[in-house]
């Protein structure tokens, strides 16, 4: 017996170390990119968050300098002291700047954003412009300090972007990697600038990844988690808002004013968006007409927006004073619908001004006031059931929030975390639901994706829509000798019809030709001068757009769904 049981251990020993060997063999060739990976999201985490944090601080400090105050949480109780001169030219000062640093380092003299963000994920494998994106930031934390009316989360995100572009670059990662990595770096970098972990890494999926793949969800969250730390060692682990107490709901009876209020701030929200366009299209015809120097635009937004902090000091930044004001009912009713519509005016001149800065933090404040001012009448009208005007405040904030941001999912938890009150969350849930679903009819979606409409950049509709403009004709073509080629003297016969398509087009000016006319093939031709003849390089076939098409679409759907 003891030959038998000496093969059986040999052949156990050979067992194990066979599989040891292929357990090594594995770790070696497939741990390290996914260990590797993991700590990339790690270091974006942590860049992104100190950039957030940095970018903040940068924004306090220059405030403060340039107001004179200590507590930049009461700029505009501190404006309200200041000669009437200081609050019309620190303004005029910060966008004569910020007009010089966007007509230097960019060549339309506009700020990037979020929009340019989701462009980026959607479009170009998750890369932005890194010279562009730091020029945008300079400018939009100038705005922030010297009077701008607006946000500093679209900067902070388009920073984190262009932090982990850089990374993508070093990698050479491909286009899942590299989006991966982009949402690491904006989760990071909301979660840093809120003190909201779980917002950061949900806003990150929703509003710029637009999809809630499994594959992306674990190191978006050690990312997100990673801001918030750096976040906490610098600001502490603290609240951006303090309320008074619990709010105190009569569920059942208050759910239908709720409603409404979703309503009236999916109105809002539309408003605030409509007026931005229209302030922005309204400056650009001015300047045409005028000839004004592009890099003066901003200055004279700045003066409109002086002018008006003159009276109105509560326009000034990013309003966290005014929405804590509102959040604990410290407004008369007046005075919050006051508020809501200077601060809609400001934020569309300093947007159409295109002095920099994002919408989300003006949405909470006009959010809060609009939910203060309604929950003002409506317990005033039935004061035996309803609860507190605050409440009313946290859900409109939330409801015109998730309305401009069109992310209802992250923008009511990061509600929740900005106040740390999870016990009205029933009140903002149902408002919010309503104000998205009411703004999503009557804009594409949400402001960055209109943004990007008014750009010819159609990403509202999903991939079936974009995709099309990622494929160059000239890449799917098959060109004059080939084989299967279409045959030469077919094609011209198309050209002198007036049927062909300039090599550089895409498949967004290809599929409605093919749609339009039937055609099996459209020509390919690079156009000359006025007088030149067109050129022709080959032909576009019906059957290869379609192929590539669908691959794209297998492979996207593959990606949001592994």
């Amino acid at each position: 017996m003891g030959k038998p049981v000496k093969v059986l251990v040999q052949h156990g020993v050979a067992e194990i170390t066979s599989t040891c060997r292929d357990a090594a063999h594995i770790l070696k060739t497939r741990g390290p990119s996914q260990i590797q990976f993991w700590f990339i999201a790690l270091a974006i985490g942590i860049a992104a968050g100190g950039a957030a944090v940095l970018f903040r601080l940068g924004i306090e400090f220059i405030q403060s300098t340039a107001y004179g105050t200590d507590d930049i949480r009461l700029l505009h109780s501190f404006a309200a002291d200041l000669a009437w001169y200081q609050i019309l030219v620190i303004p005029i000062c910060g966008g004569l700047i910020v007009g010089i640093i966007l007509d230097r380092f960019t060549d339309d003299g506009r700020v990037r954003s979020v929009a340019d963000v989701i462009e980026g994920a959607a479009l170009s494998e998750g890369r932005v412009e890194v010279r562009r994106g730091l020029a945008s930031a300079a400018a939009s934390m100038i705005t922030l300090s010297t009077g701008g009316s607006s946000g500093r989360e679209g900067p902070v995100v388009h920073l984190a972007a262009v932090l982990s572009t850089l990374v993508c670059r070093w990698m050479g990662a491909n286009g899942i990697t590299g989006r991966d990595l982009l949402g690491c770096a904006v989760a990071a970098a909301v979660s840093a600038s809120f003190n909201a972990p779980i917002a950061g890494a949900l806003f990150a999926l929703e509003v710029v990844l637009r999809h809630f793949a499994v594959h992306a969800f674990a190191p978006i969250v050690i990312a997100s988690a990673a801001g918030t730390v750096i976040n906490r060692l610098v600001f502490g682990d603290v609240t951006e808002f303090v309320l008074p107490g619990q709010n105190a709901l009569a569920f059942y009876v208050e759910l239908p004013a709720f409603l409404i209020l979703g309503l009236v701030c999916g109105i809002v929200a539309v408003a605030l968006m409509k007026a931005i366009f229209w302030i922005d299209d309204f400056a650009t015809y001015l300047q045409d007409m005028t000839g004004l120097p592009r890099f003066l635009r901003p200055a004279f937004a700045g003066a409109l927006l002086g002018a008006m902090a003159i009276w109105w000091p509560h326009i000034i930044g990013v309003g966290y004073e005014t929405t804590s004001a509102a959040l604990t009912g410290e407004l008369l009713v007046h005075e919050a619908i006051v508020f809501v519509i200077m601060k809609i005016i400001a934020v569309a001149i300093t947007m159409g001004g295109r002095m920099g800065g994002g919408v989300f933090s003006p949405s909470l404040m006009i959010g809060a006031l609009t939910g203060l001012a309604f929950g003002i009448i409506a317990t005033a009208i039935f004061p035996n059931v309803s609860g507190e005007g605050t409440t009313y405040a946290l859900a409109g904030m939330g409801a015109v929030a998730a309305a401009v941001l069109g992310a209802p999912i992250s923008t009511t938890l990061i509600v929740f975390e900005l106040t740390g009150d999870w016990q009205t969350g029933l009140a903002v849930m149902v408002a919010v639901s309503l104000s998205t679903a009411l703004s999503t009819k009557l804009v594409d979606r949400s402001f960055f994706l209109t943004q990007l409409e008014r750009r010819n950049v159609h990403l509202a509709a999903g991939p079936q829509a974009y995709l099309l403009a990622t494929f160059k004709v000239s890449s799917i073509m098959r060109p004059m000798g080939a084989e299967r080629s279409a045959p030469e003297n077919e094609c011209w016969d198309l050209i002198r019809d007036g049927i062909y398509i300039d090599g550089n087009a895409t498949l967004e000016q290809a599929m409605p030709m093919f749609d339009q006319g039937g055609y099996r093939f459209i020509p390919v031709v690079t156009l000359g001068g006025e007088d030149a003849p067109p050129e022709l390089w080959g032909a576009l076939f019906q059957v290869d757009a379609l192929k590539a098409m669908n691959r794209a679409l297998s492979e996207t759907a593959a990606e949001e769904h592994s």
